[in-house]
């Protein structure tokens, strides 16, 4: 009796465990974004030097977030809803970054950047 018990408890606490979900994150203005992967949007210079770099895009830009590798936000931005965007990062280290683009119309693009040391 007391394996058939102890079998239903450790059933029980497994199904709970497995059964939670991860909350959801906004990322920017938008509640409701949509990814959108037919946007054309251009970074350069690729790799990033000297902590500046320009963002190009068919749509109407309203929001940037650029997160390290680990999830720590490194620069966030509203804009009032421009095509062509030139961000300077202050104190960015060598590395991977990625950068969520928030449109006007609520949809967005994640992209990956590369950061070079400045000279």
């Amino acid at each position: 009796m007391k394996k058939y018990l102890l079998l239903f408890f450790l059933f029980a606490i497994t199904t709970s465990l497995f059964s939670q979900r991860d909350s959801t994150i906004t990322l920017g203005p938008a509640v409701n974004a949509r990814e959108n992967t037919n946007v054309s949007v251009n970074i350069f210079p690729v790799p990033v030097r000297n902590n500046t770099f320009t963002i190009n895009s068919e749509k109407e830009i309203s929001y940037i977030k650029i997160t390290n590798i680990i999830g720590q936000d490194i620069f966030k931005s509203r804009f009032s809803e421009q095509t062509s965007i030139r961000i300077t990062l202050n104190n960015a280290k060598r590395g991977m970054y990625i950068i969520t683009i928030s449109f006007s119309d609520d949809t967005r693009v994640v992209k990956k950047i590369m950061v070079e040391e400045s000279d």
